[in-house]
């Protein structure tokens, strides 16, 4: 009987993050375990929408809409997906509660506490069992960024804005060592592939 742990990949523009949970997916895929895919913002139907406006390089939502706009995209995966296959599924997640605290609070300084407690109204108890934090040098999200056909609203922040998000990805899993795994994503594709991969069998 396999376990069904809710498994997060985090990480700033570039950082692989997508690929790994992609990766991820096929392998559970292979071995035929039941697991769900979602990403935030995005995942349920509301979700995707909510996404659009977010992302879509025509909005220009000052920094609390950007935090309640995610949270509400939050909500619909909450209710809508993750309560729904909580226990009964691998729950696969691109993004989460840490992308929120990173980019909301230390991106752009919004204050931690009204992020913690709007998360926690919404979490209820839901508990993140494992986190990959993917980690990668400014040379490369440059070079990632440059390489991508069409970039989003949140593609096109400075450099260091991405480090300063990146920074605040690293002191969230500082203080959690057990449920982290740092993955250094400037690495080659197949070396993080197994390290992650050995982990998932670990998980699972």
């Amino acid at each position: 009987m396999h376990k069904k742990p809710i498994i997060v990949f985090e990480g700033v523009e570039g950082s692989g993050k997508t690929l790994h949970i992609t990766n991820v997916a096929n392998y559970l895929r292979k071995k035929k375990i039941k697991f769900i895919k979602i990403r935030e913002p995005g995942g349920s139907n509301n979700s995707e929408k909510i996404r659009r406006l977010i992302l879509n390089n025509k909005s220009n939502f000052n920094k609390i809409t950007d935090l309640l706009l995610y949270m509400s995209a939050r909500s619909e995966n909450i209710e809508l997906i993750i309560k729904k296959n909580i226990g009964k599924k691998i729950i696969l997640i691109d993004r989460f509660i840490d992308s929120t605290i990173a980019y909301q609070h230390y991106g752009m300084n919004i204050d931690l506490k009204l992020i913690k407690n709007i998360n926690s109204f919404l979490i209820k108890g839901i508990k993140i069992n494992f986190t990959f934090l993917n980690l990668v040098d400014s040379l490369n999200i440059k070079k990632r960024l440059l390489q991508r056909k069409k970039l989003n609203r949140y593609d096109k922040f400075k450099l260091s804005f991405y480090k300063k998000v990146q920074s605040g990805f690293v002191k969230i899993a500082n203080k959690n060592k057990k449920k982290y795994l740092l993955i250094n994503s400037n690495l080659p594709i197949n070396t993080n592939k197994k390290k992650i991969i050995d982990k998932i069998k670990t998980l699972i």
